[in-house]
């Protein structure tokens, strides 16, 4: 009994020094809210940068036009899944965006990042719609555009919808990073915790505890979502 209760007492003043003392709960508060800010940001900008990339690949196989745009577009791909987030983070900025809001930086960073595979799910995505459905949209008088924006792509989100999801989990972890260019999201919140404190355990576990409850709930909607799209294609 002697040994519980010593830690119990353990335990609880550690967890007053770590988020009640000097209020330091409010550098978990802050590091949560950057967090989700830079993977919602990211996410969006991933997304409208892969359907742009994606749809130029496409155009370009089925028409052969846009053959420069889809060289640079392919470059672009290329250097980004060629090359480490933390390094493209760095150069975004200390390089390229020499500003202060390091928080819009992060966005740009991680959503270039996201587009440049949520562009190759998007293909995928596209490429899994039976041919026939352009052929037929243009025997109807369609313009391609038309027929893509129209009858191609809604059919291929339904099949892109998870892995977008799983996207979207994935850049939640990497933003774990973010703190390279001093940023406070949970990881830095910890890390700054824990110099003041000169205890590990309930900083780095809550933080822990944090990003697998983000990532349970987000894998257990995109678990559901996945269920009813495949409910609806049998139906």
């Amino acid at each position: 009994m002697g040994v519980i209760a010593g830690l119990v007492q353990y335990c609880s003043r550690q967890f007053v020094r770590t988020f009640l003392d000097q209020k330091r709960y409010l550098l978990f508060i802050t590091g949560f809210r950057n967090t989700l800010i830079i993977s919602l940001a990211a996410a969006l900008i991933g997304i409208v940068i892969g359907v742009l990339v994606a749809t130029v690949k496409v155009y370009n196989q089925q028409t052969g036009r846009y053959k420069l745009l889809n060289k640079g577009f392919g470059a672009y791909v290329a250097v980004v899944r060629g090359t480490p987030l933390a390094v493209q983070l760095l150069i975004m900025a200390y390089i390229i965006i020499p500003s202060n809001n390091y928080i819009m930086i992060a966005c740009v960073a991680f959503g270039l990042n996201s587009g440049a595979y949520v562009s190759e799910v998007i293909r995928a995505g596209i490429g899994a719609v039976d041919v026939g459905q352009m052929e037929a949209a243009l025997s109807l008088g369609l313009t391609r555009s038309i027929a893509m924006r129209r009858v191609i792509l809604p059919q291929a989100v339904k099949n892109i919808l998870p892995a977008l999801c799983n996207e979207f989990i994935a850049i939640i972890k990497e933003t774990s990073i973010v703190g390279l260019i001093a940023i406070v999201d949970l990881t830095r919140a910890s890390d700054i915790v824990r110099s003041r404190t000169a205890e590990a355990y309930f900083p780095l576990l809550s933080i822990a505890l944090i990003y697998f409850l983000l990532v349970a709930g987000l894998t257990r909607l995109t678990g559901i979502l996945e269920k009813r799209l495949a409910r609806s294609d049998r139906s």
